[in-house]
């Protein structure tokens, strides 16, 4: 299983991931021993102890042009390269946040830019429907009323998108996720949904989508429990 979540930020997609981890682990006796979270800044929660503080203060002081490197070399990497692979991937925002945050908070990657993002996403996109014809693409959404509210009451401890962008974010998300040339895809409202709730959905919503070593395991997890 290759999933991609997007969506605004507070809209609910690392929350969700973490449930959807423990449906594939109930439902399919398999799981996401990584999910890939890096791609916020300046917190990109690298896989092993977490950033410092003083480590962040660090990142946020190198320029634009570095940081872009930085990011464009970490798409890379965790875009598919080569046939074969069946290991089970989540990846949080990916090139979708870059996409949408670079140009607008991060001060490159828009259009005629250097590492201009629609086109090295276009590029990415490409491999993984080379190399994981089974991606999934799921746009995370909430209302703006929503995305305030837990804003408020949650606060992130390096916020990325300010209260007055959140319908343009959201807006923008939504147009990232219909141009992609993912064609496997579906969306996610948390705004009034429990977690519980919204992996119920998830789990109708994915099975058209589950691959024939998914549904393999799935019906033998079945098996099991009966």
């Amino acid at each position: 299983m290759y999933l991609i979540l997007i969506g605004c930020e507070y809209a609910g997609t690392t929350t969700l991931a973490n449930a959807i981890n423990e449906w594939t682990k109930e439902s399919l006796g398999a799981e996401f021993k990584l999910i890939h979270d890096h791609y916020k800044l300046p917190d990109t929660k690298p896989h092993g102890p977490e950033l410092t503080a003083e480590d962040i203060a660090t990142f946020q002081q190198l320029s634009p042009r570095l940081t872009e490197v930085i990011q464009r070399h970490n798409l890379y990497y965790h875009t598919p390269w080569a046939s074969g692979s069946e290991d089970n991937f989540m990846g949080i925002g990916l090139y979708f946040e870059e996409l949408v945050y670079a140009p607008k908070y991060y001060g490159y990657g828009g259009r005629g830019q250097e590492g201009d993002r629609s086109k090295i996403s276009r590029l990415l996109e490409q491999r993984i429907l080379q190399f994981r014809p089974d991606a999934v693409l799921i746009l995370v959404e909430a209302a703006p009323d929503v995305i305030r509210k837990r804003m408020a009451e949650s606060p992130h401890p390096y916020p990325v998108v300010p209260e007055e962008d959140v319908e343009h974010i959201l807006q923008r998300f939504e147009e990232e996720y219909e141009n992609s040339l993912i064609q496997q895809k579906f969306t996610l409202d948390t705004s009034t949904d429990s977690v519980a709730e919204t992996v119920a959905e998830f789990a109708v919503k994915i099975q058209p989508y589950l691959t024939q070593s998914d549904l393999l395991r799935q019906a033998l997890r079945q098996r099991k429990t009966c």
